[in-house]
């Protein structure tokens, strides 16, 4: 019998045995006795690899790639001889520091890798960090060791689909719902039989990848109570799933119990559709926490003004350069992901027409990054789904670059049956159109291009709906 040596380390660290890495798949991968760790920076003249012991505040061991591992602009590791599944990690970036220029780089922040697929930090809902920890938020090496059977991508079409907008804590976090592990992943499980009776075929997750529910700073004014981010639209990692919408996020199962929802979803019948936020990150203004992408490489992840202070096309402080190359991929990357490793059916894109900016903020009239999403192959059987709109004013309903894949969320809809309900005068045209599919925005698309929704997580309850004349939300803070 011969012994085969795939791979053998080349360098020492201390104890620790290293060899150049591979600089493709981004994020930390499993190799024959090991781990390939690879982070992208354009911009930095350094990189360190910071290791912790699971649940342990101080690093395990720093470990600086070497000139002879950088490829390009990608530092890849491989670090053998790890506990894999006891391990923690980040990155330490140094690089200038002259923001008018867009460099942020500071060595003493340790970075979240961007394609980390489990994040920890948040693994209980709302329990605070801990004080001075130096890496709040650290990545984990994910086992993709589970059994999905004969499980997949259901495919109903278009035209067939209820969708249910849900939010994964609220949907079953009141005692009237009566689950075992309110406001997880694993109680709307023991929902699916109310959503079938419903005539559910979709369900619609609102933010679901890692965030900060503590971020907020807004405070009730009624009570003074600090408030949190409950919503999620204010991404930490775009990999990993919210540890803390799992009854076992805190033993760092949070992906295994969200794909066992998946299948059991699957198997009755109904679609799971993520609402995903590529437009910002949680690292918000200049005012912000830097937790990845501001330090890892700040001109490439943000669009940003001739200062260096950032475009806000999404009314949170930052928006992504998402028709970068690089950021193009990670999204892509991330989708993939998805699709691949959680068998998701399809996305709804929050301010998508922000995908459709170039890096100083212009529109194109071909964005990249939709036709690639549109034609991957992949994502072949994806839905892909649009809210055709940001916050810096542009609308695209009805013109949104589809590549005969994309469809939108018809906000005109919503409000032209907003108002038929209350009564409102010269409303029947407009309602017979919106009926029909809306040919007069849709008619070479389809009427499928079209999500007709009445109330959504924006705006009016279904009860406000049809009790107020106008929003009355004062509870947020936000006025």
């Amino acid at each position: 019998m011969i012994n085969r040596i795939d791979v053998y380390p080349t360098h020492r660290h201390g104890d620790t045995w290293l060899r150049a890495g591979r600089p493709y798949p981004f994020g930390a991968t499993i190799v024959p006795g090991g781990v390939n760790f690879a982070v992208f920076s354009r911009h930095a003249t350094s990189c360190t690899l910071v290791l912790f012991r699971r649940g342990e505040r101080q690093p395990l061991i720093e470990i600086p790639f070497l000139e002879a591992f950088r490829i390009g602009n990608v530092w890849a590791m491989v670090v053998f001889g790890l506990e894999i599944e006891e391990i923690e990690y980040g990155y330490r970036m140094d690089g200038p520091h002259r923001p008018h220029a867009g460099h942020r780089f500071d060595p003493n922040v340790v970075l979240l890798d961007p394609y980390a697929r489990a994040i920890t930090g948040r693994t209980r809902w709302a329990e605070p960090h801990e004080a001075g920890d130096p890496a709040p938020f650290r990545g984990r090496i994910m086992l993709d060791d589970f059994d999905w059977q004969d499980d997949r991508q259901l495919e109903i079409p278009a035209e067939d689909l209820i969708i249910y907008e849900m939010h994964v804590r609220g949907f079953t976090r009141h005692p009237s719902s009566g689950v075992k592990f309110p406001g997880t992943y694993a109680a709307i499980r023991e929902k699916i039989p109310y959503l079938l009776e419903l005539g559910v075929n979709a369900v619609e997750l609102m933010p679901i990848q890692e965030f900060d529910e503590l971020e907020s700073d807004f405070h009730n004014p009624y009570t003074g109570q600090k408030l949190r981010n409950f919503w999620g639209y204010s991404t930490v990692g775009f990999f990993a799933p919210k540890a803390g919408y799992a009854a076992t996020g805190a033993l760092g199962m949070e992906a295994d119990e969200l794909k066992a929802l998946v299948k059991l979803l699957h198997r009755h019948g109904i679609e799971i559709i993520l609402d995903v936020v590529f437009n910002h990150t949680a690292e918000g203004s200049e005012k912000g926490p830097t937790i990845s992408f501001r330090g890892l490489d700040n001109r490439t992840y943000y669009m940003l003004r001739p200062d260096g202070s950032y475009q806000n096309f999404s009314g949170t402080g930052n928006t992504l350069n998402c028709n970068n190359p690089v950021v193009r991929n990670l999204v892509l990357d991330a989708l993939r992901y998805w699709v691949s490793e959680y068998h998701i059916d399809g996305f709804r894109f929050d301010l998508a027409s922000i995908l459709g900016r170039d890096a100083e903020g212009h529109p194109l009239a071909n964005p990249p990054l939709l036709e690639l999403l549109a034609h991957d192959p992949v994502l072949g059987k994806t839905k892909l789904i649009a809210e055709a709109w940001d916050a810096g004013g542009l609308y695209q309903v009805g013109s949104f670059p589809a590549y005969g894949r994309w469809a939108e969320w018809n906000g005109r809809y919503r409000d032209t049956l907003r108002r038929f309900l209350k009564g409102d005068m010269d409303q029947a045209g407009e309602m017979g159109q919106a009926l029909k599919g809306s040919p007069h925005m849709y008619l070479e698309r389809g009427p499928t291009a079209s999500i007709n929704f009445v109330t959504c997580h924006d705006g009016f309850t279904l009860n406000d709906l049809v009790s107020y004349a106008e929003k009355h939300n004062l509870a947020n803070g936000e006025q």
